[in-house]
């Protein structure tokens, strides 16, 4: 036809919106080529599917323009989900990048509470920070439970990523959140700017009065069986550790020995019984018996800054804690000698969560942090696995879940990885 030009970003009125539009879905294009002509691409694309694509490619572009294309590919797979576009994503994630290592997770779903509601029905994740993450079964489904600084608790099925349940408190920011079985039930106990509450996912009504003695901000709360009962752990700004008995609601004992605020926790059991190690706002670690109350060994010390996050491991058959926090430096720690074992460094910036899991039999840490990334570490080796996951916002917590599943707060949004 005269007029009409092989270069189909040019051409006749509309032929540039077209030809955003045909490059803009191809998902080669977004991963590989120069991010200055995918962006003026993009304010030209008029079509639905061109639109989406540019949209996506905008979310991040900040992040991924000028890094290289593995980066951009994970990245532009992840705003793909957050708009809601599960096909979308797995075609960006298989675009090949010549000489990347491949990350040791695929991404299975995300949500996109700050995504464009025009393209689509995207999940929409918390109004706010999301600080904590938990998982449980509820109903014979997984289930990711998410805390956040919106007042809300978000109850998730693992496997498709819809919103099954929602538990809102009137105590303002929940700071954290964990799951346990009482008489074979599922529920969960959140900290917030008050109080420690505990709730029955089933069927998502609180139960009973929120645990006594909190008059502060709970940042912490772990739950643990001692002596066959389910048992919460949880501080406010009054220094005081204390333990409830969750089947009755009261309280019946508390940790001493300290004079900071517990900021984390993480349980393990060691010679039969349920420990906790509690990690202070002096940059203090301590561990204490449950099952007597007592403190064990001296505390941990030696770090830079608060300690903000801790998880426990067995390696070479000895129990360990892995410790983080402001000075960006992950450190790991023999529980018997008290002694630190290892340091495992990489991250950008502070590091606000870690957890443990095992991968084929051998430990594993994951940690997440200020710096946007997901990173997973050899216990054994204390060398990194794989590549690290790229976020848009930092990542604040995370929890393993069934089937080697990852769940991943950032920002005011949740993700689910799994393994490749």
């Amino acid at each position: 036809m005269p007029g009409m030009s092989d270069d189909l970003s040019t051409g006749e009125a509309g032929g540039e919106s077209v030809g955003a539009d045909v490059r803009l879905t191809d998902p080669g294009f977004l991963v590989h080529g120069d991010p200055a002509e995918v962006l003026g691409l993009a304010d030209a694309a008029t079509a639905p599917a061109g639109r989406l694509a540019a949209a996506v490619y905008r979310a991040s572009a900040q992040l991924h323009r000028d890094a290289g294309a593995g980066v951009r590919r994970q990245l532009l797979a992840l705003d793909a989900a957050r708009y809601g576009n599960p096909r979308l994503s797995a075609a960006i994630t298989a675009v090949p990048v010549e000489g990347e290592a491949e990350a040791p997770w695929g991404l299975e779903w995300a949500t996109g509470s700050s995504c464009e509601q025009s393209f689509g029905r995207p999940r929409v994740g918390h109004g706010d920070q999301v600080t904590a993450v938990a998982t449980t079964v509820v109903g014979g489904r997984p289930t990711a439970v998410t805390a956040g600084f919106d007042g809300r608790v978000g109850l998730w099925d693992l496997e498709t990523g819809q919103q099954t349940g929602e538990l809102v408190g009137d105590d303002g920011r929940f700071w954290t959140v964990g799951t346990v079985l009482i008489n074979g039930r599922p529920h969960a106990v959140t900290g917030s700017d008050w109080s420690v509450r505990l709730w029955d996912l089933t069927t998502g009504q609180q139960v009973g009065e929120p645990l006594p003695g909190i008059e502060g901000e709970v940042w912490t709360v772990a739950t643990v069986v001692v002596d066959g009962r389910p048992h919460a752990v949880a501080g406010d700004d009054d220094t005081t550790v204390r333990v409830w008995d969750l089947t009755t609601g009261e309280q019946v004992g508390a940790l001493t020995g300290h004079d900071a605020d517990l900021v984390a926790t993480a349980t393990m059991v060691r010679d039969g019984r349920p420990h906790i190690v509690g990690a202070m706002d002096d940059g203090t670690v301590w561990v204490w018996d449950l099952t007597t109350g007592q403190q064990v060994g001296e505390p941990l010390s030696g770090i830079e800054g608060e300690v903000w996050t801790v998880t426990t491991a067995v390696v070479d058959g000895r129990p360990h804690a892995v410790t983080a926090g402001f000075d960006a430096t992950v450190r790991v720690w023999d529980l018997t000698t008290g002694q630190q074992v290892g340091e495992l460094t990489g991250h950008d910036g502070q590091v606000c969560a870690v957890v443990s899991t095992v991968v084929e039999g051998l430990p594993r840490a994951v940690t997440g942090g200020s710096d946007g990334t997901v990173r997973v570490w050899d216990l054994t080796t204390g060398r990194p696995v794989g590549t690290e996951w790229v976020f848009p916002l930092p990542v604040i917590a995370l929890a393993p879940a069934p089937e080697g599943r990852l769940v991943v707060g950032f920002g005011s949004d949740v993700a689910v990885l799994a393994p490749r």
